[in-house]
């Protein structure tokens, strides 16, 4: 099982309390480093632009991030964890992502969901339709984007989105195209995008529940004709490392519920290092084939040597 990391970008507070956004951002750049030298895989950026919970923490734009620490690293892939598909017109999303292929020499894992934090779309000004139609819009999104990578032209006339002979140059570097990650564990609808769609899927649940969620993927492989093996199966964690469990678990933030269901302190990498190996383990068991795992400590680049030192085997 691959591990990768969720980088910090003021979403969770990281922030909180800065007041120069240089150096705040430098220390972005430094965890990237770091994780690119320890082996990470893939480093995962949020696509937010408030903190959650009171506002005013400096929060990264996630593009903009990915493509200075594109340049400031060398082995590790990037990604959005994942893009809003309300924020940006595809169109737009296929061109930039191009792009970021392009300075990233290929390392480039394209993450993309329907979007789901109402308070920040009603902010920003954007639409916040219901769950039904937003997942309409992201398919159309979808087909839009993935012609852009692959076809000479595109010209797309569906309910929500339109493109004219769009003419996409360079589409990226990797062949046949950028990879697709679809988050959700939605198992009508989600799922089954990305069955047709996805080169990877994000379910961020308990792992039993994420085994579940694999199998009706896997239901709608066979319907539609893909090979289930053909798609990379991630998930997302939270790691808190302490000298006892029960330190660790009195350490779990009171955000966690916003975005982790069920009792993180149970499942996630909570507890001693002892722990959080056989908690690891039980992710693959799972089936998960990349673990992303975001840090309590999350601006110290000690912490990720040290979970490294640990767990990655290069």
């Amino acid at each position: 099982m691959k591990l990768s990391l969720y980088i910090p970008t003021g979403t969770t507070q990281e922030f909180y309390g800065y007041t120069d956004p240089v150096a705040a951002f430098s220390t972005i750049r430094d965890l990237a480093v770091v994780a690119d030298e320890c082996g990470f895989d893939t480093i995962w950026a949020p696509d937010h632009f408030v903190p959650f919970g009171p506002p005013g923490a400096y929060v990264f734009e996630a593009w903009t991030t990915l493509a200075a620490l594109a340049r400031e690293t060398e082995r590790i892939k990037l990604g959005q964890l994942v893009t809003g598909n309300g924020y940006r017109n595809p169109t737009l999303l296929a061109k930039m992502a191009s792009t970021l292929d392009v300075i990233s020499g290929g390392r480039l894992k394209f993450g993309i969901g329907a979007g789901w934090y109402e308070d920040e779309y009603r902010a920003f000004g954007y639409d916040f339709p219901a769950a039904p139609e937003r997942l309409r819009r992201l398919e159309e999104a979808l087909q839009i984007i993935t012609s852009m990578w692959t076809e000479q032209a595109t010209t797309f006339d569906g309910s929500y989105f339109r493109a004219a002979g769009v003419v996409n140059q360079p589409a990226g570097v990797q062949q046949p195209r950028i990879p697709v990650m679809i988050a959700g564990g939605g198992e009508k609808v989600t799922l089954r995008l990305v069955a047709k769609y996805g080169d990877l899927c994000n379910v961020q649940e308990p792992p039993d529940e994420v085994a579940r969620k694999y199998g009706i993927l896997a239901k709608h492989c066979t319907d539609v004709g893909r090979d289930f093996a053909t798609i990379t199966k991630t998930s997302t964690s939270y790691c808190i490392i302490a000298d006892t469990d029960e330190q660790a678990r009195a350490a779990v933030p009171e955000w966690a519920p916003l975005v982790f269901p069920g009792s993180l302190a149970d499942y996630g990498l909570i507890g001693t290092l002892d722990t959080i190996g056989e908690r690891l383990a039980v992710y693959e068991q799972a089936g998960v084939d990349e673990l992303i795992v975001g840090f309590a400590d999350a601006l110290d680049p000690d912490t990720l040597r040290s979970f490294a030192s640990a767990f990655i085997r290069n």
